[in-house]
């Protein structure tokens, strides 16, 4: 997907142009500055949102409209919009202007203890899946299907499974893949964050603080949220997230399948032989899928 160069200078001059009461106000980029979305500090309390490339250009308004619902049903805070910004300068998407969260990216160094973040963490997915869900958008290309059937990743998985050959358990991975697709989910459709990975987590004094980056979310099957459990939390605390999450087998399975997905996805895209990310989440997959 092809992105767009988005620094200082470029956000300093769309805000000047379209919010002129903070144009005096300092831009500094945030590090890291994300993926789908570049952020950038705006004095002391606001922060620039700018969608890097057409494909998540859309999660704009989806933001706009719904995080000031989903902020009222939470019991962390989420990011809060303050405005929306138009194309201009040669920018070509909507851009959000947002209200500052304090704290760091979620790290293990960071968090004081795991257990304790998980049982926040699977607190705060609960909390999600009670949002009212009366026009919302439903899983789909707007959320990279996170929330739909895995079937729609089927033929990428099976792909990648071939193509890393012995450097993983290719039977175990198809047979817990395959396990995922025959648990169908037949729930109703609750809200999901989409990318709950510890870079969209905040910290603040060892303790979970807040949750961003919403720019997947959707109505569906929330099973995509278990993701951290494999990514970022030990046995022990995973164990505890699943419990806090009441995630039953079915669910658990589909979410273990979408971190299966991107793990093997993320490893038959690296040099071979190289160690990557993508292996080590497969390889701990296997090893403790529960």
């Amino acid at each position: 997907m092809d992105r767009v160069t988005i620094d200082e200078r470029l956000v300093a001059g769309l805000v000047a142009d379209q919010f002129p009461e903070w144009g005096a106000l300092p831009v500094r980029a945030v590090v890291p500055g994300g993926n789908d979305n570049r952020t950038f500090r705006l004095g002391a309390h606001l922060a620039a949102r700018l969608p890097s490339a057409p494909g998540y250009a859309a999660a704009t308004e989806k933001e706009q409209r719904w995080l000031p619902v989903i902020a009222q049903h939470t019991p962390l805070p989420v990011p809060v919009p303050v405005a929306i910004g138009a194309p201009g300068r040669g920018y070509p998407f909507a851009w959000s202007v947002n209200r500052w969260m304090p704290g760091e990216t979620a790290d293990v160094g960071r968090v004081g203890d795991l257990v304790e973040f998980a049982v926040d963490l699977s607190g705060f997915l609960r909390a999600l899946q009670t949002v009212p869900t009366r026009g919302a958008p439903p899983a789909g290309e707007h959320s990279f299907w996170r929330g739909a059937g895995l079937e729609h990743y089927d033929e990428e998985t099976r792909r990648a499974i071939a193509a890393l050959g012995s450097r993983i358990d290719g039977a175990r991975a198809l047979a817990l893949w395959e396990e995922a697709l025959g648990a169908t989910w037949r729930g109703d459709p609750v809200w999901f964050h989409g990318d709950v990975s510890s870079g969209n987590l905040l910290v603040n004094g060892g303790r979970l603080s807040g949750v961003i980056d919403f720019g997947t979310s959707g109505v569906g099957d929330p099973a995509c949220d278990c993701y951290i459990g494999w990514t970022f939390l030990s046995p022990e605390a995973r164990r505890a997230f699943r419990l806090g999450l009441g995630a039953d087998e079915g669910m658990w399975a589909r979410g273990r399948a979408w971190t299966l997905w991107k793990g093997l996805i993320t490893a038959a895209n690296q040099m071979a032989d190289q160690p990557s990310w993508g292996v080590r989440v497969v390889e701990e997959i296997i090893a403790d899928p529960g």
